[in-house]
């Protein structure tokens, strides 16, 4: 059997460790490593490391997760 995904309208935005989102400022349990200067975001599936220029998608349920950003530009298309 094949099956298609279901378009879905998520936020998102590229982390360069300036300007972020306030969905981001509020998440818990996020945790900033100073010597690589990686995110380490927990997700469903576990915790993901994010790196500077990494996209950060925020899903239809809340959750956060890093996107790199070849897929990301494969993956997704700017509505606004």
């Amino acid at each position: 059997m094949k099956f298609k995904k279901r378009p879905v309208v998520v936020e998102a935005f590229q982390w360069m460790k300036d300007e972020v989102p306030s969905w981001w400022r509020d998440a818990k349990g996020i945790q900033i490593e100073v010597e690589t200067g990686c995110a380490i975001i927990p997700t469903l599936e576990g915790d993901h490391r994010a790196q500077p220029g990494d996209w950060i998608i925020q899903g239809v349920k809340g959750e956060l997760y890093p996107c790199k950003p070849d897929i990301f530009e494969v993956t997704y298309e700017h509505l606004e």
